[in-house]
């Protein structure tokens, strides 16, 4: 193995532990920081990046909402299942993610609109 060859996997090594680092650095913050959404992220093992992702899909619906376009909870989960692969098809997930953050003031309008109409949510209005 050549010089620059072994520069290059010692990079990708401390390019992978920074990584690590920054995602063990994020599971502790939800640990210290005890809030809903926290919680529902620790426990279903979300990283950073799909939380950024998931954060962008709820913008991009509030947005939606905002402006009087249609939306339904059917896309909406099929574009979480999307970001959270590990959960495809796991509604119950979804679900009790956009209750958490409407929970926490947060993306409030998008749980009212996909979720709010729900026999088993008409409590959460």
């Amino acid at each position: 193995m050549d010089q620059e060859q072994k520069i290059k996997e010692l990079e990708q090594d401390v390019f992978n532990l920074n990584k690590k680092i920054n995602e063990m650095e994020f599971r502790q913050d939800l640990l210290f920081h005890r809030t809903a959404v926290n919680e529902m992220l620790y426990e279903y093992k979300i990283t950073k990046h799909q939380y950024d992702k998931i954060m962008d899909v709820m913008d991009v619906y509030r947005d939606a909402i905002d402006n009087g376009k249609d939306v339904s909870h059917g896309k909406f989960e099929q574009e979480i299942y999307e970001i959270v692969t590990q959960h495809q098809g796991n509604y119950h997930f979804v679900e009790y993610l956009t209750a958490a953050f409407k929970e926490e003031g947060r993306w409030e309008e998008v749980f009212d609109k996909l979720y709010g109409d729900m026999p088993k949510y008409k409590n959460k209005r």
